[in-house]
């Protein structure tokens, strides 16, 4: 559990971009180099954090885990070795989502975090919808962690993930300053788009971005609405729409990192992590099954 730092804390500030963009189906070579192309992007210059939508690398709608496998790669692989030698001449760091080839031929749906020195985190898709390539991927046994991304403390996790706050404050009791949400969001998830990144930022006072794709594969819309929130949730950058955008914001992680906001000092203190009463959330961490149909 990370330590809440001193509200009279200097400012530690950077800057994070997300790349609300199109994807080409099954195509690694294309969206290898459309990163590379964004990250030579005007508005992406000199930030210290980039992320890119789920399956960024190589698209979503599969039909089968035969179909996908082709497509997907080793970490560390040949993307993320290309990523890396961008990072490198930017002294900045990329997210981006890809499916990976893991032991025995298993795919994982991943977001991998990159620096100049390689590879710095892998995570892999906890919770799993039945849509896409989803419904054959493994599901990912990883634990909630954050990592280091030049002294900013980045947590990720995957669309479908957002839906879980379990996942959110786990990332966040980690000291996570900033959570990242690659998604694939079609049609029906708009009110997620909306609310659950303001609502995720605000109750474990960090920042949030998530980063929706645009464009359509096998006639699935993808509807775009990426968004970054400041800890008190309010969106700080937006692109309410379905067209490829830039968002930048420049963030202070040492804002995320006190959670304890006094308002009226001996009146009105909120504590986020103080005021926590975990012995009696037992009943979040029991296994409840309902069966699952499949239309």
């Amino acid at each position: 559990m990370s330590t809440p730092s001193n509200s009279n804390q200097t400012s530690l500030l950077k800057t994070i971009c997300g790349i609300q963009t199109h994807v080409d189906f099954a195509d690694t070579k294309a969206n290898l180099e459309r990163m590379l192309q964004w990250l030579e992007h005007q508005e992406v210059h000199k930030a210290d954090l980039v992320v890119f939508p789920e399956c960024m690398l190589s698209g979503y709608c599969f039909a089968s885990l035969d179909e996908a496998r082709p497509h997907a790669q080793s970490i560390p692989g040949p993307a993320t070795d290309a990523i890396t030698e961008a990072c490198k001449s930017k002294n900045m760091h990329v997210v981006f989502g890809l499916l990976e080839l893991g032991p025995n031929d298993s795919i994982y749906n991943s977001c991998v975090l990159v620096g100049p020195t390689g590879v710095v985190a892998t995570y892999r898709k906890v919770h799993l919808p039945f849509l896409g390539v989803d419904r054959f991927t493994t599901q990912g046994e990883n634990l909630y962690r954050a990592a280091n991304a030049d002294q900013m403390r980045v947590g990720m996790h995957i669309c479908y993930d957002g839906s879980f706050p379990e996942s959110s404050r786990c990332l966040a009791l980690d000291g996570a300053d900033l959570l990242v949400l690659p998604t694939n969001w079609p049609p029906g998830a708009d009110t997620f788009a909306k609310y659950l990144p303001n609502a995720r930022a605000l109750e474990n006072n960090v920042y949030f971005m998530s980063v929706n794709r645009v464009g359509t594969e096998r006639g699935f819309r993808f509807i775009g609405n990426s968004r970054i929130c400041d800890p008190n949730g309010n969106p700080i950058a937006d692109a309410p729409h379905e067209s490829e955008q830039v968002l930048r914001a420049t963030i202070d992680c040492n804002k995320a990192r006190n959670k304890r906001l006094v308002r009226v000092p001996k009146e009105h203190v909120i504590d986020r992590w103080a005021d926590r009463r975990p012995a009696y959330y037992e009943s979040i961490a029991k296994e409840h099954h309902l069966e699952r149909k499949v239309d």
